[in-house]
């Protein structure tokens, strides 16, 4: 019955009869049995009543196939597909705001792109088809139109989506409060359209009707630009990917102790000196293009400055650093080069001033990312004028001493973010560390003010103590979430630390509610992290994706089911990414995709 109401549809809207004699370059249709893809050889008794695969996946489950990530909320549709005129669609957008004006533009041309990278040759495509009107609506109040929509963690990012047929026409009609939703919107429709290559023609389901919105408010990629360095194109195409299932913050961890690759206007020396070459420097205008890119695709883009550990090239004149450099390495950091802070030279505040005030002109955070990562007491207590200052202050040098050297330098540093944030009280991000610790934490951090980034295992105790003290969470748990574990040990034999490699299964699996348990309300979100040793833009798609959009739909839609249960999905959105220019990894052989549910190991 599905096989036949889903021929009768396309028969009836699409009118095939109009196509004459068979293609020689198709050898192979499909037909819908028992929610399955089932593949067969075309002939001319079989060829009205076969189905391309991607108009296949869509129909035949219980879920629309072509969506990535699965929508949130209640959806309704109908089994047929129209044909549509690529190049009749009409882009409805508001033109009372002209602060929007340009993000309309982008989107519009996005939208145009995605549809003509589902055909294989633009050459050979059937004429004619239904135009599609774009109605775009947002229901806010006109004071929010005043500036450029801002990303922030009260943003809605729902929408409404219904697909009509007209008289001559297709209406699509996108409703949200915000431009973020809307974008959301037009993503989603976009892959309410498929290229049906039996038919030589673009096709929309024609009668379709949701609401969706995400389970999650953070939902994340980190990116280390700092151990290598990645172009501004390579950005921006990790930017066009995350647009694509919905993912809505880049965190860029822009500096670490390797180099120094962001420009400082008032400390030309950090950069100068700092980056591995003039080449490979983030001006101020890469950085505003980046954002802007970012906030045209319903993305955030977030800095971070690690400090006070992770400092070192760029700061070798200033006099303000610890360990840099020391040797043997791994008696004083986690990896060459090693490099701190000096917590005791009040200088050395100024400098970071000026870091942040960049950053703040620069990213207009609504969460800012101070670090926290990795700081050693070995390299602090190896360093004379640190420890004559700590003796100075009647202290001692136990370890909870260097945790209270640690909890001056967050406090004087936090002024200074302060100071040039004009007093706003951005919501400030830490690695869980010794500072997290329950023994330190509520002495040095203030619950309302900071939220702790896990990247521990998804079962470390500390996790639960964190929030059982109150505190709000991102998830990037490395046994689930660090994407370039698995590969050699860059700094000696076997594997690297957090091996083995990561698959995209245990990344979908990964649970905010086995995370936090009983604490879910206090998670935001997640990320997945790209930290940079052994990766860079050559490698980097095929370390993200298709992984990432696993991620993205754990946080989009939380589905009650397993990888299992979107598997099928995940092969088809595959294709997609690559066909839109992401070098995604193969998952499988494509026979698989051609065979579905004929590859998995069934349950026992």
């Amino acid at each position: 019955m599905a096989a036949f109401s889903i021929f009768f549809g396309l028969v009836f809207v699409a009118n095939t009869c109009l196509i004459l004699g068979l293609p020689e370059d198709l050898v192979y249709g499909y037909e819908c049995i028992e929610n399955n893809c089932v593949k067969f050889e075309l002939n001319e008794a079989n060829w009205n009543s076969a189905l391309s695969l991607p108009v296949c996946y869509m129909l035949c489950s219980d879920s629309i196939g072509t969506l990535w990530p699965k929508p949130n909320g209640n959806v309704k549709h109908e089994t047929y597909l129209l044909h549509i005129a690529r190049s009749n669609i009409l882009f409805n957008a508001p033109t009372d705001h002209p602060q929007y004006a340009h993000l309309w533009q982008v989107n519009e041309k996005r939208f145009a792109k995605i549809l003509e990278n589902k055909l294989p040759n633009k050459e050979i495509i059937k004429k004619g088809g239904y135009p599609i009107k774009i109605l775009i609506n947002i229901d806010s109040d006109n004071s929010e139109f005043q500036q450029l929509p801002k990303l922030t963690l009260n943003t809605d990012e729902s929408y409404k989506l219904d697909v009509t047929k007209g008289d001559n026409y297709i209406l699509a009609d996108i409703r949200a409060t915000t431009f973020f939703g809307i974008r959301h919107g037009l993503e989603t429709l976009s892959q309410l359209i498929v290229y049906d290559d039996i038919r030589r023609e673009l096709q929309i389901l024609a009668n379709v009707s949701l609401s969706d919105k995400p389970a999650f408010k953070w939902r994340g990629i980190l990116l280390d630009t700092a151990r290598n360095f990645y172009s501004v194109k390579a950005i921006k195409r990790t930017l066009d990917a995350m647009a694509s299932v919905k993912l809505n913050t880049f965190h860029w961890h822009i500096i670490d102790s390797q180099s120094f690759p962001m420009e400082v206007k008032t400390q030309p020396e950090l950069y100068k000196i700092g980056a591995y070459s003039q080449r490979k420097v983030y001006t101020h205008e890469d950085i505003t293009e980046i954002v802007e890119y970012g906030r045209a695709r319903g993305i955030r883009v977030m800095p971070e400055f690690d400090a006070p550990a992770h400092v070192g090239e760029g700061w070798q004149h200033k006099n303000m650093t610890a360990c840099f450099k020391a040797k043997p390495w791994q008696n004083y950091c986690v990896e060459p080069p090693c490099g701190q802070l000096d917590p005791t030279v009040d200088d050395m505040y100024s400098v970071l001033q000026d870091i942040y005030q960049d950053m703040f002109d620069l990213f207009d955070p609504d969460v800012f990312h101070m670090g926290g990562d990795e700081v050693s007491f070995t390299c602090w207590n190896s360093t004379k004028s640190i420890i004559n200052w700590m003796v100075g202050m009647g202290w001692e040098l136990k370890t909870s001493d260097f945790v209270h050297l640690w909890g001056h330098f967050q406090m004087e540093a936090m002024r200074r973010v302060d100071y040039v944030a004009k007093q706003k009280q951005v919501p400030i991000i830490l690695w869980t560390s010794k500072l997290t610790d329950p023994a330190h934490i509520e002495k040095y951090l203030n619950k309302k003010r900071y939220f702790i980034q896990i990247w521990t295992r998804h079962d470390d105790p500390q996790v639960l103590d964190i929030l059982k003290h109150g505190f709000q969470i991102i998830v990037s748990n490395h046994d689930a979430l660090y994407f370039d574990c698995g590969g050699p040990n860059w700094v000696g034999e076997g594997n690297n630390w957090c091996s083995p490699y990561i698959g995209w299964q245990k990344v979908y699996d990964n649970r905010m509610e086995v995370v936090a348990k009983q604490y879910i309300s206090q998670v935001l979100g997640a990320e997945a992290a790209v930290w940079s040793e052994q990766i860079d833009e050559q490698n980097l798609d095929q370390r993200l994706w298709p992984r990432a959009s696993a991620l993205a739909e754990r946080l989009w839609s939380n589905p009650s089911g397993n990888w299992r249960q979107a598997e099928a999905r995940m092969l088809l959105h595959r294709e997609n990414l690559v066909e839109n220019g992401i070098a995604a990894e193969p998952l499988q052989p494509e026979w698989c995709l051609q065979n579905e549910k004929e590859c998995p190991v069934l349950d026992a």
